[in-house]
């Protein structure tokens, strides 16, 4: 287990399993939540460790562009756009494999402040300046990986409530964080 507690983001026991013992799952799993629903993007490194056999970045970031692409777009897929998705995910891999040999939870245990963390996160292909955010938040607040100043780079995804990924901890919360979001996308509409 890489953290504190077993994570339930994906809402299946064997998802979960899978992105609470492999840092480079979680990495993955945030990866792919963007227009898909949050507990199907994390369930899906689970789907690519069934069907690859391994989530090794450097054998992913190796594997064949077209054979690992099929592999994400087949039925279930991995995201919405598995065969693009397939691409960011071997990117990541190659990024994690040739800078942290490897090891994707050296991007965070490295890391002496938030700053470095989010500059860090920020550096990842498909990571831009809100999933950072929310994911320096997920890891403060179920990894309990709190570099200083963590609170100030993660913003309001550092407090309390039910605003992201970060706050998904059983069924419950994802409902109240389903709700949040589509709150705040209908104040941005009006």
């Amino acid at each position: 287990m890489i953290g504190r507690m077993a994570l339930q983001i994906a809402q299946d026991a064997d998802a979960d399993r899978v992105l609470t013992d492999d840092p480079f799952a979680l990495l993955t799993g945030m990866l792919l939540d963007q227009q898909f629903p949050m507990e199907r993007a994390f369930a899906g490194p689970a789907k690519v460790l069934e069907r690859f056999g391994t989530l090794d970045p450097a054998r992913i970031a190796d594997a064949d562009p077209e054979e690992f692409a099929d592999l994400c777009a087949t039925p279930p897929a991995i995201h919405r756009y598995g065969r693009s998705m397939a691409g960011r995910i071997q990117a990541l891999a190659r990024v994690v494999a040739d800078d942290y040999d490897g090891d994707a939870s050296r991007i965070w245990t490295e890391a002496r402040t938030g700053e470095a963390l989010f500059g860090r996160l920020t550096a990842l292909p498909g990571f831009g300046e809100q999933k950072a955010k929310i994911f320096v938040a997920l890891l403060a607040k179920q990894l309990d990986v709190k570099p200083r100043g963590w609170t100030t780079v993660a913003g309001d995804y550092s407090r309390k409530g039910y605003r992201s990924v970060a706050d998904v901890v059983d069924p419950e919360s994802l409902q109240k964080v389903r709700e949040h979001k589509k709150a705040m996308k209908a104040a941005a509409r009006s």
